[in-house]
């Protein structure tokens, strides 16, 4: 799915680099220098994604995000921030924010963030059911099935299973795990991840010829219905 993305910072190498990285994955991206013009272009509502710089000059992120958010805009945003403590993320969640990338990042998870928040075609509070091959989430109920058969999870498997189906086809990494399924209550260096994701994996794979949950080696993980 190509996107068009708005990259609002004043950093213009970085701008620069972005806009370029994401035209190669075939993404459409426009740059603003400065919160006033980031939040004129983002006022006509023609973007799929806004990445957003915090730090701004004539207006700040947070103040262009609730601006538009105040508006009545939608678009999903990503704010970018050298500001990492979990306070910092809260603000900027609350704020409007979609999502909230601490500087230095790694341009994959950069990327991996963006296409997830452009990729949600249908508001994830109004969708009730996700499939990925044989595999059936209803959200309605908290049932999951594979092949038809029942697959009892405990809550956090749950949760961990719903947001890889949100994502399904996508890398989602360990710290959009830890933000959005644990809610930054563990540290990144933390096994807690790898034991859930071992504890799923034996459900809803073990006893089926597919696998349907991979491991991305250096990235995160993918929930797909292809090969490894």
């Amino acid at each position: 799915m190509q996107m068009r993305v708005l990259v609002i910072e004043d950093d213009r190498e970085t701008a620069q680099f972005l806009q370029k990285s994401l035209k190669e994955n075939g993404h459409t991206a426009d740059l603003a220098g400065d919160g006033e013009a980031g939040l004129a272009l983002a006022s006509d509502g023609s973007y799929d994604v806004l990445v957003v710089d915090r730090m701004l000059p004539k207006l700040d992120g947070l103040s262009v995000i609730k601006s538009l958010r105040t508006a009545g805009h939608r678009t999903p945003v990503l704010i970018l921030s050298a500001l990492g403590e979990v306070d910092d993320r809260v603000k900027g969640l609350r704020a409007g924010g979609d999502d909230y990338l601490t500087k230095p990042y790694a341009y994959s998870e950069l990327l991996a963030r963006v296409e997830a928040l452009g990729r949600r075609t249908v508001p994830e509070e109004q969708q009730t059911r996700y499939a990925v091959g044989d595999l059936v989430l209803d959200r309605l109920s908290h049932r999951v099935t594979r092949g038809g058969e029942n697959i009892p999870l405990q809550p956090r498997e749950y949760r961990l299973l719903e947001y890889l189906m949100l994502h399904a086809g996508q890398v989602v990494t360990r710290t959009m795990l830890l933000e959005h399924v644990w809610d930054y209550h563990f540290d990144p260096q933390t096994n807690v991840i790898d034991v859930h994701i071992s504890r799923l994996r034996s459900k809803i794979d073990k006893s089926f010829d597919k696998p349907l949950l991979h491991t991305v080696r250096g990235a995160g993980y993918t929930i797909r219905d292809g090969p490894d």
